[in-house]
């Protein structure tokens, strides 16, 4: 039992962190480039509703996803037009863009498919899991039969890309040109127009980039995890990303860390529901839902006065003359 408890935390762990990855990766393209990304949680929730709204309506996932990557990408352009050509506030265009889409997206959801603000069940539009070659052959042997077919297989193509991701967004950044100006535009946009950056067209781009990868996001929370859209379903996916951005200092591999540790305490989560503990007993659900959010606190309690933001973050760019 104990084992089998270990197993599904594991497996868990794996299916809950693509949501906080894709943001995250979002989330650090924005503000490498100097953009105070606050709207993942908007992004997040209209993707979700879109993809989930067009994958039922289409009965194909792929074009729910398609739906999803532009709805997200017009928010963040939106965002992009205020903060860096209007030179607005960034964190009241990231909040305006949360309230904005935790409101309509019910509101529209209700209006399509009067279900009390939630798409029907997708049924066959869901992504299905992936199975590798071999899987029954090797399904009788311990341990490797279950990394095999239950940790590395039986997975969706989304958490192969949230994966694969990873080292792609590294090297871009590191050691991409690309990824040179997109960190001297948020360390020093006025050196890095001095030498003939465009700071505006990076931080654009930058921008159209994070709607991309956090449309993945609420994609996979409607058709994979889910298989429909609910009301605020992100449950502050968004601003947990966030805090793994502060976690990981604003690198791609230890933010995808900080992703997976709070995707763990997710899983154990859902493992301590209903469970008589040694000497506590039962801990009310309340109580155990509460352990992400208390793990953010002292995360961000005790890492933020160690991490080292990027300089310019936040900071509109106004032309030297």
């Amino acid at each position: 039992m104990e084992d089998l408890h270990l197993a599904s935390i594991v497996v868990s762990t794996i299916r809950n962190a693509p949501v906080l990855m894709f943001a995250a990766l979002a989330g650090l393209f924005a503000e490498r480039s100097g953009v105070v990304d606050i709207g993942l949680e908007g992004k997040i929730l209209a993707s979700a509703f879109v993809s989930a709204a067009v994958a039922y309506t289409t009965q194909n996932p792929w074009y729910g996803i398609a739906a999803g990557v532009a709805v997200s990408s017009a928010l963040a352009m939106i965002q992009a037009f205020v903060a860096i050509t209007q030179k607005g506030n960034q964190l009241v265009c990231g909040i305006a863009i949360n309230i904005a889409m935790s409101g309509l997206t019910f509101v529209l959801a209700q209006f399509f498919f009067q279900q009390g603000g939630r798409t029907p069940d997708l049924g066959n539009a869901r992504l299905t899991d992936v199975v590798l070659p071999g899987t029954a052959a090797l399904d009788n042997i311990p341990v490797i039969g279950w990394l095999y077919g239950h940790v590395i297989g039986g997975q969706s193509v989304l958490v192969y890309l949230a994966f694969l991701l990873v080292p792609v967004v590294h090297w871009v950044v590191y050691h991409s040109r690309f990824g040179l100006r997109l960190r001297a535009c948020g360390e020093n946009p006025h050196a890095a127009d001095a030498a003939g950056v465009s700071v505006q067209r990076t931080r654009y781009l930058a921008m159209l980039v994070a709607g991309v990868l956090c449309s993945f996001s609420g994609a996979y929370l409607a058709i994979v995890q889910s298989g429909f859209f609910l009301r605020d379903m992100s449950a502050g996916a968004g601003y947990l990303a966030l805090t793994a951005l502060v976690f990981g200092n604003w690198r791609p591999l230890h933010t995808v860390l900080g992703c997976l540790m709070f995707g763990l305490f997710g899983a154990i989560q859902i493992q301590l529901e209903g469970v008589d503990l040694p000497v506590v007993g039962r801990i009310p659900g309340s109580l155990i839902q509460m352990i992400p959010y208390v793990v953010t606190v002292v995360v961000l309690a005790g890492l933020m006065a160690k991490s080292v933001a990027p300089k310019a973050i936040g900071k509109p760019f106004v032309k030297s003359r």
